[in-house]
């Protein structure tokens, strides 16, 4: 048995399945895996031309979605480590795409936001074919 068997059969629903609805279950944990696969290879990419890590173009992702938030909402939102978010604001501010500034309701904490601007100038364009793409795909779909 080789690994994507051994995955399958772990995430396959209990009970007796007929065996086109197996293949169909496989099928669809292949292409969840391949989506994945691409989805980190693009961001990688995307990331690299801007020379950012992955992680760091995703934090920025989670910026510009989320608005500022303090260290505890950006660690929460990445799952990264205290120590982790702040070398990673560190580096996101060096390279100009984010910065701190004094929370307005409490002196003791500080957000940080993202450079939104500079942000949608870079980035967009990388983005563009791919959104493009997309965006003629979901033409296809009706409401229902």
């Amino acid at each position: 048995m080789g690994y994507d068997d051994a995955v399958s059969n772990k995430r396959r629903p209990a009970g007796r399945i007929s065996p086109q609805r197996a293949e169909l279950i496989d099928r669809l944990h292949l292409a969840g895996r391949e989506l994945s696969t691409a989805t980190v290879m693009f961001h990688t990419d995307v990331a690299a031309r801007r020379g950012l890590s992955a992680t760091e173009e995703k934090a920025i992702d989670v910026l510009l979605r989320g608005g500022p938030m303090t260290h505890a909402e950006l660690g929460r939102h990445t799952g990264l480590a205290p120590a982790s978010v702040s070398n990673l604001i560190d580096r996101l501010e060096r390279k100009g795409y984010a910065s701190r500034a004094p929370h307005p309701e409490d002196g003791r904490r500080v957000l940080v936001t993202a450079a939104a601007e500079r942000l949608l100038g870079e980035f967009v364009p990388l983005y563009a074919d791919w959104v493009g793409s997309l965006n003629e795909l979901f033409a296809t779909y009706t409401d229902s």
